[in-house]
């Protein structure tokens, strides 16, 4: 069996008034997340681990924030164009961690809805993906209020009677 890991980093800053989503999901805030597309950090973290578990460079590579094309564009296109590239190479995914920081607003009741929508969207099971909150206790321009970071990893396998891509 041929198993790959990937890792992916996304970091924006808040603006007021504009809309904060994450993993897809609308989020109440008076604030949002400040971003060419949605600024949807989850996925956009999500988007680079599972380019990065084939060598397959970013998401900048595909969905460059240069590129009109792009602007305010939902990132579940960006998720849904990656995830087809990896089954297309006969890969799967094994599972999911997240991990969302953040200092406010709490996201402990969003988190299940979070993890519904990408096993709707990834087509997998809620089991195959965790997502977890923590705060940066107040240090830095998370822990003032000014952003928010999400990490991603991923597991991805192909059986070994496969071709190799």
């Amino acid at each position: 069996m041929d198993v790959r890991i990937g890792h992916g980093v996304d970091i924006h800053q808040f603006e007021d008034n504009i809309p904060f989503i994450l993993g897809g999901i609308p989020i109440k805030a008076s604030f949002g997340i400040k971003g060419h597309s949605d600024g949807d950090v989850l996925i956009h973290s999500l988007v680079d681990a599972l380019l990065g578990s084939l060598s397959l460079g970013d998401i900048g590579t595909y969905f460059p924030s240069n590129d009109s094309k792009w602007k305010n564009c939902s990132s579940d296109l960006f998720l849904k164009t990656v995830l087809k590239k990896i089954l297309n190479l006969n890969y799967q995914i094994s599972n999911i961690d997240i991990t969302i920081i953040l200092q406010e607003p709490h996201l402990s009741s969003y988190i299940d809805l979070i993890k519904k929508n990408l096993a709707n969207l990834m087509i997998l099971n809620k089991n195959q993906i965790s997502i977890k909150a923590t705060t940066a206790d107040y240090l830095g321009f998370v822990g003032k209020k000014r952003g928010v970071a999400a990490t991603a990893s991923v597991l991805i396998y192909r059986n070994a009677n496969e071709n190799s891509y």
